[in-house]
This record gives structure tokens, sequence and C-alpha cells, in this order.
């Protein structure tokens, strides 16, 4: 079986190369071990997330740090079995995090961050996806007073980007909101975020997309990347269907896209955040009508088609530990707090992996090494936000079509 291109991994960001490689012309193979959208693009909060223009920073705070050192957190927690190992990686993102690396990081992205809504627009509409996507943004909440002024104080500094938001008392927030508890029991005041969209089944709306992708030609073939194989002025791969050949592959894996690059000989130093979510009834007469950022309490809470979708911070351990569901505990006793959810629907908490970078931004263009190989991963928190806009820079240097933004912040060999 021969293709012009093979994507590899099915999830947001390797769904949108795919769909953007065809719209340059090129037949396209999408080659998973699993089923569009049911890895690490199903799990998140569904957010468009347009307005978070600076990129999560190792924290800085020794308030902060020593906070979380008492690992009880829903926000960070780490396993103390797994912390040595983690500590490079650790290190190199505590580095990145200084205030400069953090402004060359914001300047990086912002690109990515500003095409975000526009391109998964087009798809959207293509794909009819509409009925999964909504416009009315999300909403930051804070329990105190301190921390609320300084959240207003940091949209002031944010005001060059433009973004659009409002600014929430107890009582806007309780119109927006009437099964919120407000006040000195639980959110004294919140930023609504207007621009972003958020998505009411992630998972789905991949789905969408990878339909969309078969629709207009492309092939979707259950394989194994680790098989991936250098041939004379090809690339190979096993698929259920048989061996598929290709002069350009794409690696957008995510967080398995170290069985292909470490494989190849490339020191690219990707770490695992793991996260949580399980999905919650409401009770008769209780509703949300937004996402819901606890800022306080470091967990989401958002409004699926599943039900109430609570969603986890970050857990440091090895990727493939099982899953502990005491950080995902946690926060649900402090979503109880706020909002009186109901039952969960599913027995255990579904775990997740994002891939992440230590400079803040993905890694996006061609593997120095290898002709014909290319690199779309380490999308952090953002691959829902960015696949659309990342899967476009992609095909364009893939294609050697004129790129819609600089593609130099994202080189592989940044690494050496």
């Amino acid at each position: 079986m021969k293709a012009d291109v093979v994507v590899l991994g099915a999830g947001i960001v390797g769904v949108s190369t795919a769909l953007h490689l065809q719209a340059l012309g090129r037949d396209v193979a999408l080659v998973d071990r699993g089923q569009p959208g049911e890895g690490t693009s199903y799990g998140n909060a569904g957010l468009i997330e347009r307005s978070s223009v600076v990129p999560y920073a190792f924290p800085r705070s020794v308030t902060t740090l020593l906070r979380y050192a008492l690992n009880r957190s829903s926000d960070v927690r780490y396993e103390p079995r797994d912390l040595l190992g983690a500590v490079p990686f650790l290190l190199r993102y505590w580095r990145q995090s200084s205030p400069r690396n953090l402004q060359a990081a914001t300047r990086a992205m912002l690109p990515l961050i500003e095409a975000s809504v526009s391109e998964h627009e087009a798809f959207i509409e293509a794909a009819g996806a509409g009925d999964l996507v909504r416009a009315d943004g999300w909403i930051a909440a804070y329990r105190t007073p301190r921390r609320f002024q300084a959240a207003v104080a940091e949209t002031d500094a944010l005001a060059p980007y433009g973004l659009r938001l409002a600014l929430l008392d107890g009582a806007a927030l309780s119109a927006l909101e009437p099964s919120m508890t407000t006040g000195r029991d639980g959110i004294h005041g919140a930023v609504h975020w207007l621009d972003p969209k958020t998505v009411r089944d992630p998972g789905e709306l991949t789905k969408r997309y990878a339909r969309l992708f078969e629709r207009r030609g492309g092939r979707i073939l259950v394989g194994d990347a680790a098989t991936l194989a250098e041939t004379s002025r090809s690339w190979s791969v096993e698929s259920a269907h048989g061996e598929v050949r290709a002069r350009d592959v794409v690696v957008a894996l995510g967080p398995q896209a170290g069985l292909v690059f470490r494989r190849l000989g490339y020191r690219i130093p990707l770490g695992i955040k793991r996260g949580y979510h399980r999905h919650f009834a409401l009770p008769e007469g209780v509703r949300l009508r937004h996402a819901m950022v606890d800022e306080e309490a470091g967990y989401v809470l958002a409004p699926m088609r599943q039900g109430v979708r609570l969603t986890t911070g970050i857990e440091f351990a090895r990727a493939d530990r099982p899953a502990d569901a005491r950080q995902i505990a946690h926060a649900e006793r402090r979503a109880r707090q706020l909002l009186p959810l109901g039952e969960p629907v599913e027995s255990t908490p579904w775990l997740g992996r994002r891939p992440c970078l230590p400079d803040m931004r993905p890694v996006i263009g061609a593997a120095h090494r290898h002709d014909g190989l290319w690199f779309n991963f380490g999308h952090a928190h953002h691959g829902l936000t960015i696949g659309p806009a990342s899967g476009r820079l992609v095909a364009e240097l893939v294609t050697g079509s004129p790129p819609f933004l600089d593609p130099s912040p994202y080189r592989a060999d940044r690494f050496g």
C-alpha cells in the first residue's frame, strides 16, 4: 500500500495534520493502534483556549513549592518513587520558566494560540460538529479576595493581547451559574474569559474531524508506529492491512512519540504530565452552564455530554505506573464545596498523559537527521487548542508551501 504521507497518531493533532495535508493535495494514510480520538484527545477539559497566551510555567514562588511538597493538592501531585527520575526534566522546566524564558515561550506560542479558534472553526463547519461546540467562554473562579485581586491585576497585564473578558463578583457569578456556591463559603470573584470555545465531547470532536478526512478520501488504518522503518527513499509502517509506504511520515503520537524518535537517535526531552478525569451526574435542579476552573484548588468542572467532567491538574509519575485515585478524590472533595455533584458516571477515573517539553512549546517541523521524517508533538496542556494550527504548519512545511507563521521556535534541533 502506498501514500504520499503517513501520519502516525489519530488524536486531535494527527487528525488535524492529515486534514491539512489532504487539503494541500497529498494522499494521506492516518495510522494509529486505536480509533481516532480515544487517547489523550479524549480526556481533557474541552477548552479551545484562546485566552491562555502565557504557557503553564514551573512555579517560582517558595510558598507554592512548599505547598506542592506536601503532596496533598489536586493541581499538582507527585509519586515519591518516581521523583528522582523526573528531576532532569523538572530542572530544565524550572530554568525555562524564568521570567525571561517565559516571555520567549509566550512569544513563540502566541501565533499558534491566536490561530486556534479560526482553524477549529473551519473544521467544525466542514465536519458538521457545531452541536459539540459552544462560544460562551469559560470562568476562572477565585475563593479569596486576595487571589481575585491578583487575578484582576494579571488581566491588566494581558491587555495588549486584546482578550475579551468580564470581571464577576459573587452576585454576577450567581446570575450566570445559580447552582454555584458563592460568597464567604464559596467563590468570591471570577474572570469570565469570552474568547475561548468549549467542547462538549472532545473525543467525539476528533472523531468528527476524522470522518471528514475519510469523506475526503483519506485512509485510517490500525497499525503499530513502533514498526516504522526507513527504506530507500521512503518510510514504511506495518498496519492491519499490510505494509504502508510513503515518502514522508509525520510523527504526531503525543505521549507515545518517544517510541519513534528515541529509536531513531533523537534526544528530545519529552516529559509526561499525567492527569485524571471523571464524570458526575447532577441532581435534579442543579446545572452547570460554563466550564469553570477553581484556580485555588487546581481542578476544572466542565459540562459534557457524559455529565459534568471533573479534571485534575498535573501528576508527576512514571507514564506506565497504575492509576492513583488520591488526586481526583481530593479534587472531588473540593468541587463538592462549590457544586452539589451527584454520583460518578464511571466506576473508575480515566487516566491520561500530556506530552510536554521543558521550554513549553511543541516540536513542529523536520527531523534534522532524516529526510522525509517530520515531527508534530509535545503540545502539553494545549493539544485540543492548537492541534489544528500546528497541523496546518507542519502540512505547509511538508509540502513546501509558505508557512503561515515562523516555524523556527518549534525546531527539533533546538535540543541539540
